[in-house]
């Protein structure tokens, strides 16, 4: 995950993208919307079955892509917050479920 950090940050850098880790969350947010509204295309808005659409993949690229600036932004290793998470669930499911009732 490091590489595609510093992947990430190196074209930033090299296409002057640089912006502050608020427009960074903004931007995630709506690309976030955007990974909803394919889905939603997928499904004819809840009216059929959920059917893949090659669009969702680079919706979900500019959503990936703007958590890695996030996590840029503030030096956060983002493997290390995976590894963070999974613990986190799996001592949660040992209690019954992974929701945060069982912090």
């Amino acid at each position: 995950m490091k590489k595609i950090q510093d992947k990430v940050s190196y074209f930033c850098k090299k296409h002057n993208l640089e912006s502050s880790p608020e427009h960074r969350v903004l931007d995630a947010m709506s690309e976030l919307g955007e990974v909803a509204k394919e889905i939603l295309k997928m499904s004819d808005y809840g009216k059929k079955p959920t059917k893949y659409r090659e669009e969702l993949k680079s919706e979900l690229g500019d959503l990936f892509y703007s958590l890695i600036t996030i996590a840029n932004s503030f030096n956060v290793d983002l493997e290390e917050a995976l590894e963070i998470v999974l613990a986190k669930y799996e001592k949660r499911l040992k209690k019954g479920s992974a929701g945060s009732e069982n912090d």
